[in-house]
């Protein structure tokens, strides 16, 4: 008997991590630091293969890949696989000290991700402080193989990374502003697939452009990777319809903007139905919460049609302002599940326990100096949830799982 639960144990703990790897497609990301320049200054930035944003990883619906992950940059990195649901395996998901151990310099570590029941547009990004400012990429999961988008297929898919550009390293911005206690200074700029826009001092020449051809449809893979900040989204004079959200289908809609928050991607199919001409894709901020301090700026691509004059000056989209929150309420507000024969949804219709959940930024007490107090009238800040804070846990949930399953084979040794 003895023999054979330790032959289970050596099971558990080694053939769910390489059972099947080698048969699997795999993807090879490298962090390393490179020097990017963006509003007329240079700075060194973490990537994944040297590109700002990274590469896209592109899977069908349930299949499973094997990244290989080596940190060449200066510092503890985890990735993350934003909205894969990495059923019943979150050792290799990327939240450093909760599910895995960040990855040292000079480290490697392979990383098993599960696709399930997805379909649409994640992302990857680190998950480590706030490195996930330049580390990211889209990750874009089609239909399976022989089956279709539930909608006509467009003339060409184009993901679309909303951030932010701070001058200041990314590192430094995050440090400090956890010393002092109060908000973290607002970013120099805000980005479209990694360029501020024409609207930026020294940006214009970068600037990202979507050719198209009139009478095409374009379909936009939208990825919110801003770190604390809801954005507008829109393209002048044109609407987009809006068809999927955070790997989910949506009963198609049509929209003049969209409304993204942090983390959250959405799907919108931009028609090439207007004159032939130059026109501003453009993103800025929603920030309500009064005396808050926010970037006021406005970053812009340009979707310029097949044999617009060259010398056309771009219109810009309406957009909300800064602080209508009711515009992305009624945005958000009409979001529907797809919930097709094949697409159904099973809503829970019998409720048994409501919870109820509280998300703030608390200003706590500080006894601190000055330069430690820099909340409103000298506290500090705080995220909370039903007003408790964060705290570590002393174990991992790969550790403790490893432990609980030894102990059981421990006890029926001894038993």
């Amino acid at each position: 008997m003895r023999p054979f639960l330790f032959y289970v144990l050596c099971f558990i703990l080694c053939v769910g991590c390489f059972h099947g790897a080698d048969a699997l497609r795999r993807y090879k990301f490298e962090l390393r630091e490179v020097e990017y320049t963006r509003l007329c200054s240079t700075k060194k930035i973490l990537t994944v293969n040297g590109h700002f944003p990274g590469q896209p990883i592109r899977v069908h619906k349930g299949e499973t890949i094997i990244v290989d992950v080596y940190n060449g940059g200066t510092y503890n990195v985890t990735i993350h696989w934003h909205g894969v649901k990495m059923p019943r395996y979150p050792w290799t998901d990327g939240p450093e000290y909760i599910t895995q151990c960040p990855i040292p310099p000079g480290g490697n570590f392979s990383q098993k991700v599960i696709f399930s029941e997805e379909e649409g547009t994640l992302w990857w990004h680190a998950h480590s402080n706030w490195t996930r400012n330049t580390v990211h990429g889209p990750i874009i999961i089609y239909p399976k193989k022989g089956s279709s988008y539930p909608y006509p297929k467009p003339a060409r898919e184009v993901p679309i990374i909303l951030g932010e550009w701070w001058k200041q390293g990314i590192e430094d911005l995050y440090y400090h502003f956890l010393y002092t206690g109060g908000d973290p200074n607002v970013s120099d700029a805000f980005t479209i697939n990694g360029q501020p826009g024409d609207l930026y001092n020294c940006s214009k020449d970068g600037t990202f452009k979507l050719s198209v051809r009139h009478g095409k449809s374009y379909l936009l893979r939208i990825i919110n990777n801003a770190l604390q900040v809801p954005l507008f989204f829109g393209v002048a004079n044109h609407t987009l319809e809006v068809v999927g959200t955070d790997a989910s289908y949506l009963k198609p809609f049509n929209a003049t903007y969209i409304g993204i928050s942090p983390g959250q991607t959405i799907d919108a199919i931009l028609h090439a139905n207007q004159f032939p001409g130059r026109y501003y894709m453009a993103a800025s901020v929603l920030e309500a919460t009064p005396d808050i301090g926010y970037d006021n700026t406005t970053t812009t691509a340009i979707v310029d049609y097949v044999g617009a004059p060259a010398s056309s000056t771009p219109s810009l989209p309406i957009l909300p302002i800064y602080n209508d929150s009711r515009a992305m309420e009624n945005f958000t507000a009409r979001f529907r599940s797809l919930a097709t024969e094949k697409y159904p949804i099973d809503v829970p219709v019998n409720i048994t326990k409501s919870m109820f959940f509280t998300f703030s930024v608390n200003a706590l007490p500080c006894t601190g100096s000055n330069d430690t107090c820099q909340g409103p009238n000298t506290t500090r800040l705080a995220s909370s949830v039903n007003n408790v804070s964060f705290v570590n846990p002393t174990i991992d949930l790969l550790q403790a799982r490893i432990t609980a399953i030894i102990s059981y084979i421990i006890a029926q040794l001894c038993s």
